[in-house]
């Protein structure tokens, strides 16, 4: 739709009623996702995609940061937050059943103001983890030898290229696909578990050196106990993306029944992988041997006598479970951007939807953006923790919105109800601002440079779209239905 039209949006008041619907219903219907789409499993299936990567690389480096007594620790503080998060979503996503997420959320319970940090941090997130991704793709590409492929630009390209081709075919396809590699990647963790606890060993979970200068250190904390916070962002791998299952709602069938149920699925399923994942990975080869390692469960496997028959069917379901995230990532991502610009936030081009229903320029351009800074920076452990630091402010900013929600409208249809209300939200909350302060204990300079790209999309927003803003998208009338309702109850 031309700027033009996107004009007449909001100088309606002047036209006719008919002449108002009209328009607005051409906005919407140029702007609509496939309905219905995905049930209960293949949403679960979304939320262990988004996160199963993380179980074949990148929680190990905590073992540097805090010692395996450390970042289990931290592992556990950062379960109970997503768990507490996952169960205030669960809530918030059986309320407003729409594709903003997060930002739909914030918009209801913190204002427009609210809505767009919310709705920034988790794009940031979002962008950024796939380019990431797509790096150690290339690293796994190389090291098994495919096709005699190095890791470089071509690689980053073809990922980006192959898998938006998915997405634009379709929702459905694009879930099913999902659904399908991250079986193989759940299947293949727990063949893995099998073959490592063969060799399991517990006097080598604690098996760092000690540094003795470092307060409260021992064996199981030997960086002391100011490595339990700095392995926060790690014990967050376990998990992190799980809270992306909301932005399915819209292409859901039955949002209402099938968010809270996957939401909750999910988790289970990604703390089981967590514990099995770790206690086999440390235990078969040790700490020290795999806390630095690219891909640590295939090093546990082969320890000193090199790769095995089981160790190379690890390497190549890690690569399976790389896609899975890499692919549902895009989807979260696109979802994302596709609410803001619907409602006006970032450009509303960027929502035109095609005839098979795809946000396709908000699957091309945020996936042009990451192949670019994938191809550029080659740095995938920087961009990662920049998305990790995006993802801390959206899960606060959340888990404040249900806050809010709760004592603001504690008459507000619930068809479902958080276990422990506003103790439950509170606790993510608390927990969400500790983990933010931790990614800069881990790396200042990507905390830096998220904080530069939220500023500028600050300025965009404050200078500009907040000024043109399109009050009929589903997230914008939900908040318009409240304020009136606060308004008759006042009169």
């Amino acid at each position: 739709m031309a700027e033009g039209t996107d004009t007449d949006l909001r100088t309606a008041p002047s036209a006719s009623a008919k002449d108002t619907k009209d328009v607005q219903d051409d906005y919407l219907h140029r702007r609509t996702l496939r309905r219905g789409s995905a049930g209960w499993l293949l949403l679960t299936g979304l939320g262990v995609a988004y996160v199963v990567s993380g179980d074949f690389s990148g929680w190990n480096i905590g073992l540097s940061k805090g010692g395996f007594g450390g970042l289990a620790a931290a592992t556990v503080v950062m379960g109970i937050m997503y768990a507490c998060l996952v169960f205030s979503l669960a809530e918030l996503s059986a309320i407003l059943p729409t594709a903003g997420g997060g930002y739909g959320f914030a918009r209801r319970a913190l204002g427009t103001w609210g809505g767009f940090l919310t709705g920034t941090a988790i794009l940031i997130e979002y962008i950024l983890a796939p380019a990431a991704i797509s790096l150690f793709i290339g690293d796994y590409v190389e090291s098994l030898g495919l096709f005699g492929l190095t890791s470089g630009w071509p690689v980053y390209l073809a990922c980006f290229a192959i898998f938006i081709g998915i997405h634009l075919w379709g929702v459905g396809e694009a879930l099913r696909f999902s659904l399908v590699v991250t079986a193989i990647a759940v299947a293949a963790l727990l063949v893995f578990a099998i073959g490592a606890f063969t060799d399991f060993d517990a006097s080598r979970l604690n098996d760092i050196p000690v540094d003795a200068s470092a307060l409260g250190s021992n064996s199981w904390l030997p960086f002391g106990v100011l490595g339990i916070w700095a392995a926060f962002p790690f014990g967050m791998w376990f998990f992190l993306g799980v809270e992306g299952v909301p932005l399915a709602a819209e292409e859901a069938k039955d949002p209402v029944r099938s968010m809270p149920r996957a939401l909750a699925i999910s988790l289970s399923i990604l703390v089981l992988l967590a514990v099995v994942t770790f206690f086999a990975a440390t235990g078969a080869h040790g700490s020290a041997a795999i806390k630095d390692a690219g891909n640590p469960l295939v090093v546990a496997l082969q320890g000193d006598d090199g790769p095995t028959a089981l160790s190379r069917f690890v390497n190549y379901a890690g690569l399976a479970g790389l896609v899975a995230s890499f692919f549902s990532l895009i989807f979260a991502g696109s979802r994302q951007l596709f609410a803001l610009s619907r409602a006006g936030y970032l450009p509303r081009f960027l929502s035109l939807t095609s005839r098979r229903k795809s946000p396709y320029l908000g699957l091309l351009i945020p996936g042009a953006i990451g192949f670019a800074l994938a191809a550029w920076s080659g740095n995938g452990g920087r961009m990662l923790n920049v998305a990790v630091f995006g993802a801390t402010i959206s899960y606060a900013l959340m888990a404040l919105s249900h806050l809010v929600l709760r004592r603001r409208e504690p008459g507000l249809e619930r068809p479902y109800r958080t276990p422990g209300g506003v103790l439950t939200s509170s606790v993510a909350f608390v927990l969400a601002l500790f983990a933010l302060v931790a990614t800069f204990l881990v790396d200042k300079d990507a905390a830096f440079i998220a904080l530069g790209v939220y500023a500028i999309a600050l300025a965009y927003f404050a200078f500009y779209s907040r000024h043109r803003l399109v009050a009929h998208a589903p997230e914008e009338e939900f908040a318009a239905l409240a304020a009136a309702e606060a308004e008759l109850a006042r009169d």
